[in-house]
């Protein structure tokens, strides 16, 4: 497609209908999806099923490794995921600024075609607006996902002292790689994001049989945040070990130079789990057979006392307390 986005394109009329016609029913054809009617009709499954949805406006649209339309797929169905939900069926909505290339919304629209194939998703339902020039930034995207709840007996039970914690691979990859795609520092950054879909590490350990109790996929807040948002207001602690937080070498020497804790750094395709007494080699041994965990690593444990605390043992023998992100090290991640 050639041109730029129009005011006209989101009116509803013949521009609006050309380019659903000719750009998103082409790029996410699927039986819901046909009709093109006010909702899609689905046939879900006799389980309980999650839903979630979640908006993409992140700066720079392109970056390595990814990109805004695979980040709004995998990011939507990796909250399904660690809920233990299997991704079934996605929405998006488009928001477009007026003046905006064809040629740069075809490319997000095929980035996310391939990342809806890697999910395991169908597109069935989307909207598109347009704004004024200056009034968005670009290309802005919201998506919502409906997943399976697949059997897992020990997902959601209390954690005890003794309990594991484990991260699927290197931390901080998408946050170092949004700020070296940015070219404000002038830093050559070897870094790609670590986008991708987290629903096969967890199926994984599904059809293992592994106690998992908690899940999360450590986005804005990094692992840190997100583990501390696990002890608030709860009879037990996390302590972690900092000598065995899989951190990539590029990733570290960028932190070190800028001030950053890679426990902070967003991840966009880890899954952190915490596995019952005497699970944590055999689900480390599981996540290393495939692509996407194979740096997983066992780097925590639950602890009775600091009870709401997440404290990190260093390297140096001391220790010190994680608390939550205060405020953006890095604005507009995702």
């Amino acid at each position: 497609m050639k041109g730029r986005i129009l005011l006209g394109h989101g009116d509803g009329g013949a521009l609006t209908r050309r380019l659903i016609e000719e750009l998103f029913v082409q790029a996410f054809w699927n039986p819901e999806l046909a009709p093109l009617a006010d909702a899609a009709l689905l046939k879900l499954p006799r389980n309980k099923i999650a839903y979630t949805t979640d908006s993409y406006v992140v700066k720079p649209i392109f970056f390595p490794g990814s990109d805004i339309g695979r980040l709004a797929v995998f990011g939507t169905a990796n909250d399904l995921a660690v809920m233990g939900a299997r991704p079934l069926f996605m929405t998006c909505g488009f928001i477009l600024e007026e003046g905006l290339e064809l040629e740069m919304l075809e490319r997000v629209v095929a980035s996310m075609r391939e990342a809806a194939r890697e999910a395991g998703v169908k597109l069935v339902a989307g909207d598109t607006k347009v704004v004024e020039r200056g009034s968005a930034d670009k290309i802005f995207i919201n998506t919502s996902g409906i997943g399976e709840l697949l059997g897992w007996a020990s997902l959601g039970k209390p954690l005890r002292p003794g309990d594991q914690v484990l991260v699927s691979g290197h931390l901080g990859d998408h946050g170092v790689a949004i700020l070296g795609a940015r070219g404000e520092l002038k830093l050559s950054l070897p870094v790609a994001s670590d986008c991708g879909p987290v629903w096969p590490l967890v199926s994984a350990l599904r059809k293992a049989g592994v106690a998992v109790k908690w899940m999360r996929d450590p986005t804005r807040g990094g692992a840190a945040s997100a583990l501390n948002e696990l002890v608030d207001g709860k009879k037990f602690g996390i302590t972690l070990m900092e000598n065995k937080i899989p951190v990539r070498p590029a990733v570290d020497a960028a932190c070190e130079v800028l001030g950053l804790d890679p426990l902070y750094l967003a991840n966009e395709g880890k899954v952190i789990v915490v596995v019952a007494k005497g699970s944590g080699d055999k689900a480390r041994s599981i996540l290393r057979r495939l692509p996407m965990g194979s740096s997983a690593e066992i780097f925590g444990t639950v602890v009775a006392k600091p009870a709401g605390k997440v404290i990190i043992n260093t390297e140096v023998g001391g220790t010190r307390v994680l608390g939550m992100l205060a405020g953006a090290p890095l604005p507009r991640i995702c």
